[in-house]
């Protein structure tokens, strides 16, 4: 059985046209949170593939810059300048 109250008024649903309204119910539940499950995990492989790529890419790119000898990495070391 279902009550809905509107403007002082109590609409009573019952028997067929309850279980329809509720097993409708269920199935629009039941498909929004397959949706939300679905786009959730979507954007959590995304994610994920996306750090897999970035952090080995990101290691790559400081070897290197450590190969690179421009003298700017240690503050106690001076700098060389260019003979102008």
């Amino acid at each position: 059985m279902i009550v809905i109250e509107r403007d002082g008024r109590a609409i009573v649903i019952s028997g067929w046209r309850a279980w329809v309204i509720g097993a409708v119910a269920v199935v629009v539940t039941t498909i929004v949170l397959g949706a939300v499950a679905f786009l959730v995990l979507g954007i959590a492989v995304s994610v994920v593939a996306f750090l897999v790529i970035l952090i080995p890419a990101t290691a790559i790119v400081a070897l290197l810059g450590s190969f690179s000898d421009r003298g700017e990495g240690d503050p106690a070391i001076p700098a060389r300048r260019a003979n102008v």
